[in-house]
């Protein structure tokens, strides 16, 4: 039996796909950690709504650092998965203490752009390397990060 990948995409090209992914994974992540901070430390008189909209945005995130991660294996490269290589590989800024409310909706929509911003870097990596699959899960992540960014505009005074 052989474990050579054979998608018709070469090795090199796959590659390429995945560091874009390993970025894509780390922004995620990132900007998953910190939503999961606001959320148990969100304060005021917006407490309850941005309270309930960070744990949907959490467990959305969740979910998407589960399938960026999947891909990047599917493509035959190791997934990483430490502090320091998220760290090493986000473009999302780390937050230092605890912010105000208002604050953390504009760090949270500053994060979702970025992301956003990572995944157009991705799509152009797919896209040569013709990657239908990367193109689907990336343009999926895209608009929902698109999304998530205009609610938490829309949340802001």
């Amino acid at each position: 039996m052989s474990t050579d990948i054979d998608i018709g995409i070469e090795k090199g090209q796959r590659e390429k796909i995945a560091e874009g992914l390993k970025r894509l994974l780390a922004d995620s992540y990132t900007l998953y950690l910190q939503t999961h901070n606001f959320h148990w430390n969100v304060t005021g008189p917006q407490f309850r709504e941005l309270h309930l909209m960070f744990e949907e945005h959490y467990t959305e995130l969740a979910q998407a650092v589960d399938d960026i991660a999947e891909r990047i294996r599917t493509l035959g490269v190791a997934a990483p998965g430490t502090y320091k290589e998220f760290a090493r590989l986000s473009s999302v800024e780390e937050v230092e203490g605890v912010p105000s409310a208002e604050t953390m909706l504009e760090l949270l929509t500053k994060g979702h752009e970025q992301v956003v911003k990572t995944c157009r870097e991705v799509l152009k990596v797919a896209d040569s390397g013709d990657d239908e699959s990367t193109l689907a899960l990336v343009s999926d992540r895209m608009r929902i990060h698109e999304k998530t960014a205009w609610m938490l505009r829309a949340s802001q005074r």
